[in-house]
C-alpha cells in the first residue's frame, strides 16, 4: 500500500532519521492504518445523512447582556499599575 519512497518522504517531512528496520515498521503500521480507512470507505452508507458532529448543538453561547459596571474609583484598587486612569498590563505581542 505504501512504498519506500513515500516513507522516505514522510520521514523527511517529520525530520526523522529512521533505520531500515524502523522504516519497515513504519511502512507496515501506516499500511495497516490506511487499511482501516479502506474498510470504513467500504461501509454501506446509502440513506445515511451527513453530519458535522455527533450531537446537535443549539446556541451554546449565552446572551450578551450588559451587567453591572464597576465604579471608576474601584478600578485603580484592583491593579498594581495604572496609567492615565487605565489599567496597565504587560506587553503580550512583540513588535519588530
Amino acid at each position: 500500500m505504501i512504498d519506500a519512497a513515500q516513507i522516505d518522504h514522510l520521514a523527511a517531512l517529520a525530520r526523522l532519521e529512521l533505520t531500515p528496520d524502523e522504516r519497515q515498521a513504519m511502512r507496515e503500521d501506516l499500511s495497516r492504518v490506511l487499511g482501516y480507512f479502506e474498510q470504513l470507505g467500504a461501509a454501506p452508507t446509502e440513506g445515511v445523512s451527513e453530519m458535522q458532529r455527533p450531537v446537535d448543538l443549539v446556541n451554546v453561547l449565552r446572551e450578551d447582556v450588559p451587567g453591572e459596571v464597576l465604579p471608576a474609583g474601584v478600578v485603580p484598587s484592583l491593579t498594581t499599575e495604572t496609567q492615565d486612569g487605565f489599567i496597565r498590563v504587560p506587553r503580550t505581542v512583540e513588535t519588530e
